[in-house]
C-alpha cells in the first residue's frame, strides 16, 4: 500500500496530424484496412524542431498548473521514454533547465520501460514518496516515436505516434484535490525482449554505416506474437487489480489500458465480460504513444469528466522487455 497521490494531470500533442488516408498515398494500404486492424484513425507528429522534452515540457505545465504546485515547488522530475533527446543528458535533466530549475538541484533521471514507462515511473515516484525521500514528484511519460518509425514499412509505421502525459505526485493532502494510489504492480521477462526493438544504437551494436543502411535504428516488432502477449498480459492485470481490491464491475470507475491496438483491447474486454463503458479509449485519433500512451489517456479522461470521485481508476500497459505494470488510483 502506498502513501502517495496524484495531485494534478497534463497532456500535449503536436499539433501535425497523420491520417490514414496520408498513408495511402504512400504505402500499399487503405483507411479500411489500418482501421480494420488497429482502430486508428490518426496519429500526430512532432515538428523537425520539437524534441521529446519538448513535448515533455507543455504536458508538465498543465500537470503543475492542475496540481496547483510551482515548478520550484518538485523535489524529483522522473520521465519515462524511450526516444529521449540524447543518450545523455538525461531529457528529465533537459526538462529541469526548460522548467526554469537550472539552478535547484533536485535529483532527475529517465526511465526506459517502453510503453509501461509511464506506471513504472508513477510506481518510482510513489516509493520516493512513501519513504519519505521526496514529497513532490513529477513524472513524464513522453515519446516522440516518429524519430524511430521507418515510414516505407507499413507493419509499424501506422501505429505509432507522438505525446505527452504527466502526473504531479505526493503525500495524500487535505488542501485540495488528491487521487490516492492504491497499490501498483511492475513485471518484466526478458526472454521475449526480441518481440519489440530497436537493433542498433547501443553499445552491442553502435552506429554505423551498416547498421544505417540496414534501418537498423528502427523499431522492430513481431507483430503477432505482441498481439497474443499484449491479451493474455491485458486480461491478467485487470483480473489481478479487482482481485487485489476486492472489485466488481460496478465498483470500478474506469480502466484506462495502453492504446496499443483496439483488437487487443476487443479481444481482452470479450474474455472479462465487462461493460465497455469503463474503458478509456483515444487510440483513434492519436494512436500508440509509447510511454505517453496512459497519462495521456488519464488526462484527457480527467478533464472529460469521466473519472468518478471516489472510484478506483485501474491502468495498465505493456511494452518492449517485454514488460507490464499496473496501478489503482481512487480518484
Amino acid at each position: 500500500m502506498c502513501s502517495a497521490a496524484i495531485y494534478g494531470t497534463g497532456a500535449y500533442v503536436p499539433h501535425k496530424t497523420l491520417t490514414n488516408e496520408d498513408f495511402s498515398r504512400t504505402l500499399d494500404t487503405t483507411d479500411e484496412w489500418i482501421t480494420t486492424r488497429t482502430g486508428i484513425k490518426e496519429r500526430r507528429i512532432a515538428a523537425p524542431d520539437q524534441a521529446t522534452s519538448d513535448l515533455c515540457l507543455h504536458a508538465a505545465r498543465a500537470a503543475l498548473k492542475d496540481a496547483g504546485i510551482a515548478p520550484r515547488d518538485l523535489d524529483l522530475i522522473i520521465v519515462g521514454t524511450i526516444t529521449p533527446d540524447y543518450p545523455t543528458p538525461s531529457t528529465a535533466c533537459i526538462l529541469q533547465q526548460k522548467l526554469g530549475l537550472g539552478d535547484k538541484t533536485i535529483p532527475c533521471f529517465d526511465l526506459s520501460a517502453a510503453c509501461s514507462g509511464f506506471i513504472y515511473a508513477l510506481t518510482t515516484a510513489s516509493a520516493y514518496i512513501t519513504a519519505g525521500l521526496a514529497a513532490r514528484v513529477l513524472v513524464v511519460g513522453s515519446e516522440a516515436t516518429s524519430r524511430i518509425v521507418d515510414y516505407s514499412d507499413r507493419r509499424t509505421c501506422i501505429l505509432f505516434g507522438d505525446g505527452a502525459g504527466a502526473a504531479v505526485l505526493g503525500p495524500p493532502r487535505t488542501d485540495g484535490p488528491s487521487h490516492k494510489v492504491l497499490s501498483t504492480r511492475l513485471y518484466a521477462d526478458g526472454n521475449h525482449a526480441g518481440l519489440i526493438s530497436i537493433p542498433a544504437g547501443g553499445s552491442a551494436r553502435p552506429a554505423s554505416r551498416e547498421t544505417c543502411d540496414s534501418k537498423l535504428h528502427y523499431i522492430r516488432l513481431n507483430g503477432r506474437e505482441v498481439f497474443r502477449f499484449g491479451v493474455i498480459k491485458v486480461v491478467e492485470m485487470i483480473k489481478d487489480a479487482m482481485a487485489r481490491h476486492n472489485l466488481m464491475p460496478a465498483d470500478v470507475g474506469a480502466i484506462i489500458p495502453h492504446q496499443a491496438n483496439m483488437r487487443i483491447i476487443e479481444a481482452a474486454v470479450e474474455r472479462l465480460a465487462l461493460p465497455w463503458d469503463l474503458f478509456i479509449i483515444n487510440l483513434q485519433r492519436y494512436g500508440n504513444t509509447s510511454s505517453a500512451s496512459v497519462p495521456l489517456a488519464l488526462d484527457e479522461a480527467s478533464r472529460a469528466g469521466r473519472l468518478v470521485k471516489g472510484k478506483p481508476v485501474i491502468m495498465l500497459a505493456f511494452g518492449g522487455g517485454m514488460t507490464w505494470a499496473s496501478a489503482v488510483v481512487e480518484w
